[in-house]
C-alpha cells in the first residue's frame, strides 16, 4: 500500500487527509512519484522564501490543473514529506498560475489542540493570511513565472472545492493544462485574469 491508496478521509470534506510535500519552513519542493512510491526533490525555490505552513495535497482529489488539490496545513511544528496529516479546512485562496486556476485550501491540524478554536477563515490570524498571500504572490518571480493571487474565501467555498475535486478524482476526469490565460466565469474570480 502506497500513498496513492490513502483515502480522502472518513469525515471529508470537513476533515481530510493531507499529504505533506513541503514542510513548513522549507525551500525544497518535493513531489510524490507513485510509480516508485517515493518522494523526489522537484525543485528548490529560486528565491529566499520558505513555506509558511506545511504544503501538500488532499488525498483522492483532482483539481482542474490536472494535479491533486493543493492544501496548506497550519501546524505548530513542521511535518515531513510523506506525512499524512488530518486537516480541518477553514478557507481557500483563489489564484492563477501558468497552468490556470490554482486553488489553495487552508486548513489547520485536526490533531493539535492549539488549533481547536480555529474553525473558520475569520479565526486565522490576519498576519498569517498576509504571509501566505505574499508567499504565493512572489514565490515564482525568479523563475520568470507569474502568479496572480486573487482573494481569500471562507470554509464553505473550501468544502465545495474539496467535494468537486474528489468527485473529479472518482470519475477519472482529467483536464490537461494548456498554459493559457486564466479565464473564469464564476463567483470569486475576475472575468479575465492572466497568469
Amino acid at each position: 500500500m502506497g500513498l496513492q491508496d490513502v483515502s480522502i478521509g472518513d469525515a471529508a470534506p470537513h476533515e481530510v487527509n493531507a499529504i505533506v510535500e513541503m514542510p513548513k519552513g522549507s525551500s525544497n519542493k518535493y513531489e510524490y512519484d507513485p510509480e516508485r512510491d517515493v518522494f523526489v526533490l522537484d525543485r528548490a525555490l529560486y528565491s529566499a522564501l520558505f513555506a509558511p505552513a506545511d504544503y501538500g495535497y488532499v488525498a483522492q482529489t483532482l483539481a482542474e490543473d490536472g494535479d491533486a488539490l493543493d492544501i496548506l496545513v497550519v501546524t505548530t511544528f513542521p511535518a515531513f514529506p510523506g506525512c499524512v496529516v488530518a486537516a480541518r479546512p477553514v478557507g481557500v485562496l483563489l489564484m492563477c498560475d501558468e497552468k490556470g486556476k490554482d486553488e489553495k485550501i487552508l486548513a489547520v491540524s485536526a490533531r493539535d489542540p492549539r488549533f481547536n478554536a480555529i474553525d473558520a477563515l475569520e479565526d486565522v490570524p490576519d498576519h498569517l493570511l498576509r504571509e501566505i498571500t505574499h508567499y504565493f504572490r512572489t514565490y515564482k518571480e525568479l523563475e520568470d513565472k507569474a502568479t496572480q493571487v486573487l482573494d481569500w474565501h471562507g470554509r464553505d467555498r473550501a468544502l465545495t472545492f474539496i467535494e468537486e475535486c474528489h468527485a473529479r478524482f472518482l470519475a477519472g476526469k482529467e483536464r490537461v493544462p494548456t498554459g493559457e490565460a486564466c479565464v473564469f466565469a464564476e463567483p470569486g474570480y475576475p472575468a479575465e485574469a492572466t497568469s
